[in-house]
C-alpha cells in the first residue's frame, strides 16, 4: 500500500488496498494498523475530511472494523 500523509494531530498517513478493502493507518506515535472490510468511499472520506481524527473515530474506529497492529 502507498501511504499518503494527512494533516492531523493523531494520524500521520493513510493508505488503501482496493484488492482486499484494507485501510492502513499510521499514527504519529509510530504505530500502524490495518482495518479490514473498509469501503473505498470511507477511505476517500477520510482523505477529504476537515478533521481526520474525528472522521476516523466516527467512521472507522467506532463502527468496529476488524483491525490488526502491523509491526
Amino acid at each position: 500500500m502507498e501511504y499518503q500523509s494527512v494533516a492531523s494531530s493523531n494520524v500521520a498517513a493513510v493508505a488503501y488496498d482496493d484488492a482486499t478493502s484494507t485501510l492502513g493507518v499510521r499514527f504519529l506515535n509510530g504505530t500502524e494498523y490495518h482495518y479490514s472490510g473498509v469501503p473505498r468511499d470511507v477511505y476517500e472520506g477520510l482523505l477529504s475530511a476537515s478533521s481526520v481524527g474525528t472522521y476516523f473515530n466516527q467512521q472507522i474506529r467506532n463502527p468496529g472494523y476488524p483491525c490488526s497492529r502491523v509491526g
